[in-house]
């Protein structure tokens, strides 16, 4: 031997023999039976998935051809694709094998399938009747063999036609392809078992003649999708002969569902087929075997479970009487799709799903190929839950099959399309592996196998190179059903849909204007326009609008303006077309679709942010996606957006973006109750100073390149003041604020005031973002002082010039942006000013003053001032003066008092007792709802003036749908002016009531 050449053994061992020597052996037994030299056995061998077993079988069989006198026709398969068939036959399955060797007269069928009908074609209705002598043309056939000769008979042709279909299948370059037709065939075949079946047991039954039974075929062999062994869950239905006493027809009926279950799975000379399981008939067990339509009728509408309507979904009339089951049929097809009305359907079916995954034994969990995650009934369950939910109003999807079910819901967009193909795909596969694991030994089973043999020969059988790579698809698809399956199965508007009555989710024109009329939409006429727009079509993006509109319109009616809302919905729908996920992800999560219908339905400002920035809806979804970001985030984003632009234009843009960004989050929480006005307005306040932080670096960098210096000679910063520097911001407020410089450079002062100016710009100037007003008359000197002001300036102003009321402003001022030291400067400067040892002369009376004259002329002319949230009485204006009063008073022997913000102030002041404790109260309730009324009147986004509580009280019911209460509108108002009017009270006592010499 040279050491190129290769002993046959090795040959035998790379072609997947597991014990070579042994094959050599039987390939020169079966040659030597034969009479033929095979040129190249081991390729041949390549081909089997159990090599070994295969070539045994074939001795085997060669050796029963030679005693039967068929060796000639086993000789002609040589070298032939019907004789490839037979060797990949008999290296699947073992039973069919065995089968073969008791029948090698059946060898001839290797060769005439080559001129037959392809297997999916041959009515195996016929092929089995005849096999026991019936005629298939009769309306009930009766077989001229009856006992255990039909028996037979029926079973050697049912398994002749069910080596056809293995052959075929292990033969396929591409099983997962012809899995579909497999399944078919092997239905129409238990089916065909089951007429052939019957047809004996009239042979047996004298008085067949006065019933007409049917045979409804459930589960997988009704919806056409069998496995090779299962057990075949059939249900029995019977109605009397003409002139036939019910009572009789069922006895007679029932004796012949007995026998034909029995010819099927009962013993006999040739094995069993499977197992005819009748459970799922109504009561189960415990019921009778036969009934009459109207009986299954009567049971299926007062008693029946909700999973016996999900098993409804798959009957199919497969034997007997072909009109009886028709019947059957006509009366239960409908339930199926009404089901869903009943309470709590949904919740009921995912909770049996769970309990069918506890009975799984864990240590089989991992294998089950049915029953396991990621295994064939999640991808069932999955497609049934969307069949019973959406098929109530879309017909398309009544249908039996799995696979036929799936591309209906990817054609009608209940199923995205990449998930489709994935679930398609993977069931396919899966359905490939248990064929081939029962094929083996036509055995029901549905585990993967442990050992490394039986693994071995089931990748080389589902055509997978390695077991390492079957390994890989197997987790990869467990991975991928199970996550689908938890996605889809448990999604979360799938109850929501099915509480709907069925009128409710029909988009009919007068069922849908019925309904916008019944649930408060104005013009419901209109309304329907802008669900015709959205769901007219045959488009991807019209179905799911289908499926999502019934639920829809429900959650815009609990908003405040569902015409409003469904018009902005349209909008925003129409704006999104092109945005696959836009679709999919109010599909699939039932809380972004209620929240995105209440924001729409009741905030026009949050509307508008929406439609502006569309992927602002992704949030939706998830509660930590709405959470304000803190302001460490915020700046984290903009000084990377600074960073990576060189373009001031760019970056201002970005960071506008950011503001904008932040203002729509913090909106929508708003709306949705997720936080209260106070964190709203703080989180606004630090949405202006990432900007302005973000805006000062741009300014200083233009500023440097103008002026043609490396770094500017000063420090510069900016101080927020008013309800900005108290973190008090509204969604709709400018920003006042106050610059401040330090340095010894003689062009300081320009500089500075150049920086402000750019600063102003940038934020102010029109542009793709919206603008953030700054407003810098709070400075000293108001309009008349410079813009920008050094530290040594302002010292001297705040020391010798400033009035009371200045003091008092600097209560707010809070350094927002710029340099760290020159705001640390700044605020020890000002502390002593707005924290005095005591009140200088005059103070008090000139605030009374002001505050007096503020009231008297700065509010609008025709307003009704107890309806000013600001400036009325017992307004926001009432509660800050008081507040303020206590810290400049207090501020400087009471650390605590020293904040900007007024709710904190007003806390510090109660527990030191500076403030009476249910006078503090009444102060908060009032500015806290104030505060409220404020934010909800911008968050409605219809009135110019925030601070005007509006007199509608449709209006009012608005804003208190938006503060979350479960007050009207007039409630609303009441309240209000209830706590104003107390708040007034108390400000009159502590704020004008006080003297010089008051605490």
């Amino acid at each position: 031997m040279s050491a190129r050449e290769v002993s046959f053994t090795t040959l035998l061992r790379r072609a997947g023999a597991a014990d070579p020597a042994r094959a050599a052996g039987l390939v020169e037994e079966i040659q030597g039976i034969v009479g033929i030299e095979f040129p190249d056995p081991a390729t041949l061998v390549s081909y089997l998935a159990d090599p070994d077993a295969g070539l045994l079988q074939l001795v085997r069989l060669a050796e029963a051809a030679r005693d039967a006198g068929h060796l000639d026709t086993l000789r002609g398969l040589a070298a032939t694709e019907a004789g490839a068939k037979l060797g990949v036959l008999l290296g699947g399955s073992l039973a069919l094998g065995d089968f073969l060797i008791r029948h090698p007269e059946l060898l001839a069928d290797f060769t005439a399938w080559a001129d037959a009908p392809a297997f999916p074609e041959v009515d195996v209705r016929a092929v089995l009747l005849e096999a026991v002598g019936a005629d298939p043309a009769d309306e009930a056939p009766v077989a001229a063999l009856g006992g255990a000769e039909g028996q037979v008979a029926m079973r050697v042709a049912y398994r002749r036609a069910l080596m056809r279909v293995a052959a075929e299948d292990l033969y396929s370059p591409a099983p997962p392809t012809l899995m579909p037709a497999v399944g078919a065939a092997l239905a129409d075949l238990a089916g065909a078992a089951l007429e052939a079946a019957l047809a004996i047991a009239r042979h047996d039954e004298p008085d067949h003649a006065a019933t007409r039974l049917a045979i409804i075929a459930m589960g997988k062999c009704g919806a056409r999708e069998l496995n090779y062994v299962s057990d075949v869950d059939v249900i029995y239905v019977a109605e009397p002969a003409e002139g036939v006493e019910d009572e009789r027809s069922l006895r007679v009926a029932t004796r012949l569902a007995v026998a034909a279950a029995k010819f099927c799975s009962g013993m006999g000379i040739e094995p069993a087929l499977w197992e005819v399981d009748p459970n799922l008939r109504p009561e189960g067990r415990d019921g009778p075997l036969v009934r009459n339509v109207s009986a299954h009728r009567a049971y299926y509408e007062r008693w029946a479970e909700t999973w016996e309507f999900q098993a409804l979904l798959k009957a199919r009339p497969v034997a007997g009487d072909p009109a009886v089951g028709e019947r059957y049929i006509e009366a239960m097809w409908p339930m199926v799709w009404s089901a869903v009305e009943r309470d709590g359907f949904v919740e009921s079916a995912q909770a049996m799903r769970r309990r069918v995954e506890q009975h799984v034994p864990s240590a089989e969990a991992d294998r089950q190929i049915k029953l396991g995650p990621g295994g064939l009934r999640d991808v069932e369950f999955t497609i049934q839950m969307l069949q019973l939910v959406h098929g109530r109003a879309d017909e398309s999807l009544r249908v039996r099959g799995t696979l036929d079910a799936l591309a209906r819901l990817r054609a009608g967009g209940y199923v995205g399309r990449p998930q489709a193909a994935t679930m398609d795909r993977s069931y396919r596969q899966l359905r490939v592996w248990e064929h081939r694991l029962q094929m083996r030994k036509l055995t029901r089973t549905h585990l993967m196998p442990e050992g490394d043999q039986e693994r071995r020969v089931l990748a080389r059988a589902s055509g997978f190179a390695t077991v390492h790579y079957m390994d890989e698809v197997w987790t990869d698809i467990r991975r991928d059903v199970r996550a689908m399956h938890l996605e889809m199965f448990y999604r979360p508007i799938l109850p929501v849909v099915a509480r709907l009555s069925a009128d409710e989710a029909r988009l009919d024109d007068a069922a849908a204007r019925a309904r916008l009329a019944a649930v408060g939409f104005v013009d419901p006429a209109g309304a329907y326009r802008h669900i015709q727009a959205l769901t007219e079509g045959v488009s991807r993006s019209a179905a799911i609008q289908r499926q999502l509109m019934p639920a829809m319109i429900g959650w815009f009616a609990q908003g405040a303006d569902p015409d409003a809302g469904l018009l902005a919905f349209r909008q925003l729908s129409e704006q999104q077309a092109s945005s696959q996920w836009y679709l999919k992800l109010l599909r699939d999560s039932a809380t972004a679709a209620e929240r995105l219908a209440r924001l729409l339905s009741t905030s026009g400002y949050v509307a508008r942010a929406l439609l502006a920035s569309g992927e602002a809806v992704t949030w939706l979804d998830r509660d930590e996606d709405l959470v304000p970001r803190a302001y460490e985030r915020l700046w984290g984003e903009a000084d990377a957006v600074l960073r990576r632009s060189n373009d001031p234009a760019q970056a201002i843009t970005a960071l506008r973006g950011l503001r904008r960004r932040e203002l729509s989050r913090v909106a929508a929480a708003d709306v949705l109750g997720m936080i209260n006005a106070s964190h709203a307005a703080k989180a606004v306040s630090h949405a202006a100073d990432m900007v302005i932080e973000g805006a000062l670096r741009i300014a200083q960098h233009r500023v440097r390149e103008a002026r043609g210096l490396d770094e500017l000679p000063i420090r510069f910063a900016v101080v927020a003041m008013g309800r900005y520097g108290g973190l008090e911001m509204g969604y709709q407020s400018d920003a006042d604020v106050q610059f401040v410089w330090d340095g010894d450079a003689k062009d300081g002062q320009a500089i500075a005031v150049q920086v402000a100016q750019e600063l102003r710009t940038l934020l102010q100037k029109v542009g793709p973002q919206p603008p953030l007003e700054i407003d810098a008359d709070l400075r000293p000197e108001g309009r008349n002082g410079p813009l920008a002001r050094s530290l040594a300036s302002c010292t001297e102003y705040y020391g010798r010039w400033a009035d009371a009321w200045e003091a008092q402003a600097l209560l707010r001022a809070r350094p927002c942006a710029g340099d760290l030291e020159l705001r640390d400067a700044f605020v020890r400067m000002i502390d002593e000013v707005r924290y005095p040892p005591r009140l200088p002369d005059g103070a008090l009376k000139q605030m009374r003053l002001l505050k007096a004259r503020m009231e008297a002329e700065r509010l609008p002319r025709g307003i009704d001032p107890r309806r000013h949230l600001k400036l009325g009485p017992g307004g926001l204006s009432d509660v800050e003066w008081v507040v303020q009063l206590t810290q400049l008073r207090h501020g400087h022997a009471h650390p605590e008092l020293r904040t900007t913000m007024t709710l904190e102030a007003l806390a510090a002041a109660a527990d030191l007792d500076l403030i009476a404790r249910p006078d503090a109260t009444i102060l908060r309730s009032a500015w806290v709802l104030a505060t409220d009324l404020r934010g909800a009147l911008a968050l409605r986004g219809n009135v110019r003036d925030t601070d005007v509580l509006p007199g509608d009280v449709r209006e009012l019911g608005v804003l208190a749908e938006i503060l979350g209460s479960t007050r009207s509108g007039s409630q609303l108002d009441e309240r209000y002016s209830r706590n104003a009017r107390r708040a007034r009270a108390v400000t009159e006592r502590l704020f004008f009531g006080w003297d010089e010499d008051a605490r």
